[in-house]
């Protein structure tokens, strides 16, 4: 396992990120990763380098089970060995129905989540904490100045920045640099081979100012494994998906993915996968991680170790920058127009 500058900071973190978000969750009543699952995969993840860990306050039923398993995890370990993320902004629920002030990015909700989160994960300090959401009823200062307090607690090393328009994340940066504030260094958008141009501003910005990127679901909840067939060459839509997958029940899913573009990509990044001897899901985690405009660190949320191997395997995958080049381009038709646009 390779490292690699965390944008500008002085932090070093595997080439992927191991995701937590299936710790603990609950879906139709059926826990997706269990405690002893949770524990095997953090150990599989740290014998094979990964030093990244992602998680999030709201990650698990209840909310708080997944910062709950790695804090248990973390007893057997050396804290300094490992890069720990968590986030706030969703309303918390771990004690009940939430309060009027128990969601967003107000400097009370942030207090009171950053104790909690800190509390489960058994640790004194979070490498990085992200904001979630932008959040439309709190003033971006209001959440810089209460954040950049807890930098300088020492309770925080950076600060990150999830989901949001390219517009917010400029203005944040703004108001950091006016105000002499701790800026955003990290972001985790949704971005992987079939996503870009939807987020190509944003990732303009990182570009810029040197930001990280964290992408969550570079694998397109699956679809750019190649598990996923056409059926129909007339609809894009028909698709023939294992039983129980992510694409036979996600209406995202279904609008984003099963596309023209989406399906012209995947036939490219299969083709891809062929010449260089490795499997879909690697070609595109590499992708993500040659891009080289900035820092980018993609965010795996393997159910299984044989899962999580195939995923560290990537990072051994070498493409040519012809063959990134063409994935890069899969996304337009001949005449220079997005497939399916």
């Amino acid at each position: 396992m390779d490292y690699r500058q965390l944008g500008s900071t002085g932090t070093r973190v595997s080439e992927l990120c191991l995701g937590t978000w299936r710790f603990g969750k609950e879906t139709n009543g059926v826990v997706e990763t269990g405690r002893e699952e949770a524990h095997g995969l953090l150990d599989a993840a740290w014998d094979r380098g990964v030093n990244f860990i992602d998680t999030a306050n709201v990650y698990g039923s209840p909310h708080g089970t997944s910062e709950e398993y790695i804090g248990e995890w973390l007893e057997d370990y050396d804290r300094e060995d490992f890069v720990i993320a968590s986030k706030v902004y969703f309303p918390f629920d771990g004690w009940g129905e939430p309060g009027p002030n128990d969601s967003g990015l107000g400097r009370k909700h942030i207090r009171a989540q950053v104790e909690g989160t800190l509390d489960r994960l058994g640790t004194d300090y979070l490498d990085l904490y992200y904001i979630h959401r932008w959040d439309e009823d709190s003033d971006i200062e209001e959440t810089l100045r209460t954040l950049n307090d807890l930098v300088r607690e020492g309770k925080v090393h950076y600060l990150g920045a999830s989901t949001m328009a390219a517009w917010q994340l400029t203005k944040a940066l703004w108001k950091s640099d006016v105000e002499s504030l701790e800026r955003f260094e990290v972001t985790q958008p949704l971005h992987h081979a079939g996503y870009y141009e939807d987020v190509r501003d944003y990732l303009d910005v990182c570009a810029d100012q040197d930001i990280a990127v964290c992408p969550y679901s570079p694998l397109a909840g699956g679809f750019l494994t190649g598990k996923y067939e056409r059926a129909d060459p007339d609809d894009p839509e028909a698709v023939e998906a294992p039983d129980g997958s992510r694409g036979s029940f996600d209406d995202f899913f279904d609008d984003y993915y099963l596309s023209e573009r989406g399906w012209h990509v995947l036939d490219e990044v299969r083709t891809v996968a062929t010449e260089a001897g490795a499997t879909p899901a690697q070609v595109a985690l590499r992708w993500l991680m040659d891009w080289d405009e900035f820092t980018c660190v993609p965010i795996v949320g393997a159910r299984t170790v044989d899962q999580l191997d195939e995923n560290v395997a990537a990072t051994d995958v070498d493409l040519s920058d012809a063959q990134w080049d063409r994935i890069m381009d899969a996304r337009y038709d001949p005449d220079g127009t997005l497939w399916g646009h």
